[in-house]
């Protein structure tokens, strides 16, 4: 994933408080060559493993879970965070975002997840854990089987990989950043 990490390089910008801005290729206006990268490096990593369906939490993440159920020829569903009155057999729980600061609620239908799943997690950042720790609770509440979860960015220094790997789960990142001290971005 040499071009995501070049981008993350050239255009990446860095803000205190450990937060990486990646809205110009990843998570606002989007990169679809990149994004087809992204697809087929998750694809190669859970390529032989028992997944049925993809998963992720709007917003970021489903331009790469889109890509990776198509380049899979799979399903993709993702967790709202706003619950519409349309949605029935509502399966939730809640999550800290580290960005926004604020805890809210994810929720899925347990229409679209069932135990007669086995479920790839995709998504953008993966930093303290809290969103795919949520996601591991949904999972477990639908009676699914998680086979990973596949990151675009991990923030290192914030921990989230041990944390998901204490429950057990499998955690694949495509580009590791180690520090973002003095708003300097290192690469592992």
């Amino acid at each position: 994933m040499q071009l995501l990490k070049k981008r993350i390089l050239e255009d990446g910008k860095c803000f205190e408080g450990g937060i990486l801005k990646v809205d110009s290729f990843i998570n606002h206006q989007m990169d679809p060559i990149l994004m087809k990268s992204i697809g087929v490096e998750f694809s190669r990593r859970f390529g032989c493993t028992n997944v049925n369906k993809i998963m992720t939490i709007e917003a970021s993440g489903i331009a790469p879970a889109i890509m990776t159920g198509y380049l899979m020829d799979l399903p993709v569903v993702f967790a709202k965070k706003k619950s519409p009155k349309t949605i029935q057999n509502v399966l939730s729980t809640k999550v800290r975002s580290f960005t926004k600061d604020r805890e809210y609620d994810v929720i899925i239908s347990s229409d679209f997840i069932t135990s007669d799943d086995n479920i790839l997690f995709v998504d953008d950042f993966l930093a303290y854990g809290n969103a795919a720790i949520g996601v591991v609770d949904l999972v477990k509440q639908a009676g699914a089987n998680l086979v990973g979860m596949g990151f675009i960015i991990e923030k290192e220094f914030q921990k989230g990989r041990q944390r998901l790997e204490e429950l057990g789960v499998r955690v694949e990142s495509l580009a590791i950043i180690e520090d973002l001290s003095h708003c300097e971005i290192k690469i592992k």
